[in-house]
């Protein structure tokens, strides 16, 4: 069984930052997406941890690390990256949807990671969707959680597209038959964080140039079931990152790295960071 302690780290604001750390190796930092918190992503740190002294954080607003704080930005991302990763010395980085984006942003300004792993990173390399988050928030401020997950799911531009056609009503009711137990409980206390992290990615629209100075090598990973034009965007990125591979991976979606696919991942990935 797979040994795990706790470390915390204090950002350059101050802000607690925790991590897991498992394994035995070259240190890896793992860095999940919205509305995900370290927990979400154990299956695939432990297969990391085969080869890797992986450091799985709980970013802000999650587990027992700080709140997002006011003037939140993704700037403070990076510093918690930072700090995680001088503690740690890991040259090493997974990040997963905007953890992809906060891993990108810190290696393109700074010099700290040798090889980086994404999956389906949340670079903009299109208009993003901004339309769901005035009344997303109206909902949440109401007390209504399914509401305002309905708005992210049509609105945020990866749902299916039958889904967009239905009625709010429906949509919502449907999803409070359908995401209970231990999964939404987690989500629940990230419904604030999801839209702001959401602006920030909205905030970097017209930045994607700047990913050209990244010096690390880079593998850029997506799933098949990802919608194409979505797919189309990562391999945008790849070509502005002067370093990059893009590989798609079978059967899976955007959440491949968490669950019963991780394992998938984890062997890709694997490859290329060893």
């Amino acid at each position: 069984m797979t040994t795990v302690t706790l470390g915390t780290v204090a950002s350059a604001d101050g802000t607690p930052i925790t991590y897991r750390t498992m394994g035995a190796g070259p240190g890896l930092i793992v860095l999940g997406g919205a509305l995900r918190s370290g927990e979400d992503y154990l299956p695939l740190a432990g297969e990391l941890a085969t080869a890797f002294t992986v450091h799985l954080v709980d970013r802000r607003g999650r587990g027992a690390s700080g709140t997002l704080g006011p003037g939140y930005t993704l700037a403070k991302e990076v510093d918690d990256l930072l700090a995680v990763q001088a503690e740690t010395g890991a040259r090493l980085a997974f990040g997963h949807s905007y953890g992809g984006l906060v891993v990108l942003e810190t290696a393109r300004a700074y010099p700290v990671f040798d090889r980086v792993v994404t999956y389906e990173p949340g670079v903009p390399c299109a208009p993003v969707p901004t339309a769901w988050m005035a009344p997303y928030r109206e909902r949440l401020a109401a007390g209504d959680p399914y509401g305002a997950f309905v708005h992210f799911i049509r609105g945020s531009g990866g749902a299916p597209a039958f889904m967009a056609k239905m009625p709010h009503w429906y949509l919502r009711m449907a999803l409070r038959i359908g995401l209970r137990g231990a999964a939404w409980r987690r989500m629940l206390p990230l419904l604030e964080a999801n839209v702001m992290e959401h602006e920030q990615i909205a905030a970097q629209q017209g930045r994607l140039a700047g990913f050209a100075a990244v010096p690390a090598e880079v593998l850029v990973l997506c799933g098949a079931r990802t919608a194409p034009a979505i797919r189309d965007e990562f391999a945008t990125l790849r070509d502005t990152l002067p370093q990059a591979t893009l590989e798609t991976l079978d059967g899976l979606n955007h959440f491949g790295p968490e669950g019963k696919s991780a394992p998938v991942v984890a062997r890709r990935a694997l490859a290329f960071l060893r």
